[in-house]
């Protein structure tokens, strides 16, 4: 299993490329390309289109298409909503942990209130708590209009990496 966060679970040296293109695409700005550059923003993030607009550990703003994430009936699936959330609350949580320490999130609950069948999601995750050991991030997701579609909390383990 590979991820951005988990030392030696990433690219090879063997099968490394050039992250660039899709840190730019994600709206990563440039001074977080060094954190990122060897991993990219991760193909979960990419097959959503997640962009993001907004990042730092109190604050992290991002958006993604309701098409191509639907469930059956038609509307954003609720789990397209927990990407998001989970998303921002991991990033938020592995930018606050710092060089040489790793994020693993370790829960992740929701409450969806509105559905959403078209149109552009915004999430926004803002921190709860920033400890050395535990980061919980509450992420709001609202449609176009500013209604909020959910609710979601996030917390995230913080650890030296190994």
């Amino acid at each position: 299993m590979s991820d951005i966060f988990t030392p030696g679970t990433g690219a090879s040296s063997e099968t490394a490329r050039d992250y660039t293109d899709e840190l730019n695409e994600a709206g990563i700005p440039p001074e977080m390309h060094g954190w990122l550059s060897a991993h990219g923003v991760g193909p979960l993030v990419v097959k959503m289109g997640i962009r993001f607009s907004e990042m730092s550990a109190e604050r992290l703003v991002a958006t993604m298409p309701v098409a191509g994430n639907e469930q059956v009936a038609g509307i954003l699936h609720g789990g397209a909503h927990l990407v998001l959330a989970e998303t921002l609350g991991s990033f938020g949580a592995a930018i606050h942990a710092g060089p040489g320490r790793q994020a693993l999130g370790i829960e992740i609950g929701a409450s969806h209130h509105r559905a959403a069948p078209s149109g552009i999601v915004t999430g926004t995750a803002t921190a709860i708590h920033l400890g050395s050991t535990l980061v919980t991030h509450e992420v709001i997701m609202t449609d176009e209009q500013g209604r909020r579609l959910s609710t979601a909390r996030i917390t995230n383990m913080i650890r030296d990496e190994r």
